[in-house]
């Protein structure tokens, strides 16, 4: 599996089953999207910065509801979860669970509470997580940081953060850095996953702006 994160709350995951792509954007959030192809897009709560599926290439089905999906070999699963107030007055966030290639991956969008013991049951075990960290409506370092504890993933990426492209204001990711108790790790342009590459214990990964 290769994830590639595209910027504000989006990535690319490739895997050989399909590529789903997560909360595409408009150009609201001051990153370029492209066109990436899809065969799936989730879609995590209706905001233009997480809901912009026109900019996917292909013929993608779009998930943006919870419940339980099988699509071009992937398994996903959608888990009402809660949205701060957001320009719509949106309060559904759903976090999705995406398992490809025997690995469960857990894109939480824009979460705005850690999750709760019911939320955390429905998501289940998680081997990597997409967590949002920069605050904006979703959370910021200290709750971010509380719900990897609670998810206990092998590899965290975080996401919606500030950025030199982000016109949105979010705190800088070094505060989460600070709250793992990490010092400038090393960033990537993607990073490539087997279930036999995971760690041991918890690592987080900070991938580049892929343009």
């Amino acid at each position: 599996m290769e994830i590639t994160w595209l910027g504000h709350a989006c990535f690319r995951i490739r895997a050989k089953e399909a590529t789903v792509v997560s909360d595409p954007y408009d150009r609201s959030t001051g990153y370029v999207l492209g066109r990436p192809t899809a065969d799936v897009i989730t879609v995590s709560n209706q905001d233009p910065a997480h809901s912009h599926v026109d900019g996917v290439a292909g013929s993608p089905k779009v998930i943006d509801g919870p419940g339980e999906f099988e699509i071009a070999g992937a398994s996903i699963s959608g888990v009402a979860t809660v949205l701060r107030p957001a320009k719509d007055g949106a309060a559904r966030n759903l976090a999705f669970v995406i398992e490809l290639e025997d690995l469960r991956v857990c894109h939480l969008g824009g979460i705005g509470d850690v999750p709760t013991s019911d939320q955390l049951e429905q998501i289940g075990s998680v081997d990597i997580l997409l967590v949002p960290v920069g605050g904006g409506g979703a959370l910021d370092a200290p709750p971010a940081a509380e719900t990897v504890s609670l998810l206990e993933p092998k590899l965290v990426i975080p996401m919606h953060y500030r950025t030199d492209t982000e016109k949105a204001q979010l705190d800088p990711l070094d505060r989460f850095l600070k709250e793992m108790g990490i010092k400038a790790p090393e960033s990537h342009a993607k990073v490539s996953v087997t279930r036999s590459l995971l760690p041991a214990e918890t690592q987080v990964i900070v991938l580049d702006y892929k343009r």
